[in-house]
């Protein structure tokens, strides 16, 4: 069985890019395009993993760990967070409310697949 992967992110061109990568990945996915969607879809499935964007309409990012890390079933789901800014500026923020890895846009192919690998295997192991 695959594992579940939410991605959310506003902007269709860079959501596009990131689709082409995570075709490699084992993963099935599951798109959302705003805070808000992510969260209500969260809430009505169980992902196993959350990559999601900093900028967003409606609910930013930071807000969006915050609220996926109170719902229980997203306890110990592995968050990936993507941003423009400087990943070492938002980084502290960003893990203080919850996020695994904080990764900088635009995203390495390579990084981001090798850090998906890891989490799938910690999921399937557990």
């Amino acid at each position: 069985m695959a594992l579940s992967l939410l991605l959310v992110e506003d902007n269709e061109r860079t959501r596009t890019q990131i689709l082409n990568i995570l075709q490699k990945s084992e993963f099935h996915i599951t798109v959302a395009i705003d805070g808000l969607d992510a969260l209500n879809q969260a809430r009505m499935r169980c992902f196993d993993v959350v990559l999601l964007d900093h900028k967003m309409p409606l609910m930013d990012g930071l807000t969006l760990l915050k609220n996926l890390r109170d719902e229980p079933l997203y306890a110990n789901t592995p968050l990936l967070f993507m941003t423009t800014d400087e990943p070492k500026q938002i980084s502290k923020k960003a893990e203080r409310l919850g996020a695994n890895v904080v990764l900088g846009k635009p995203l390495d192919a390579d990084l981001l697949l090798t850090k998906l690998r890891h989490f799938a295997r910690d999921r399937v192991v557990a």
